[in-house]
């Protein structure tokens, strides 16, 4: 299949899709949230492959791994906090994380 024939799918075919193989969602231009969210249930890693994640779907990343916001561009507050908060690693990968998210990193390691 190619780009164009993931993007004529219905959303539940995007979905069967992205539960088989998360990378599909490379392929999707304006994926819906259901559909990022199956990708990263999926695989926490299709993160990078998603342009605009919901905060929802980043939280759903980094709540599996902290790591993965290394993946995501001007993450929320919330969305650091919740990186730190599951792995006190992941401020390494934060550009200008708030003081909120480096006085919980100092406390965590």
């Amino acid at each position: 299949m190619n780009e164009k024939d993931y993007n004529l799918m219905s959303e539940s075919e995007q979905l069967v899709a992205v539960n088989q193989d998360a990378y599909i969602i490379r392929f999707i231009k304006n994926p819906s949230e259901a559909v990022q969210l199956a990708a990263i249930n999926k695989n926490r890693y299709a993160i990078q492959n998603i342009k605009k994640p919901t905060e929802a779907v980043q939280l759903a990343a980094v709540n599996q791994n902290g790591e993965v916001i290394y993946f995501i561009k001007n993450p929320s507050e919330a969305v650091q906090l919740a990186a730190v908060n599951q792995n006190s690693y992941a401020i390494d990968h934060i550009e200008n994380p708030t003081i909120s998210v480096q006085m919980l990193a100092k406390l965590l390691s």
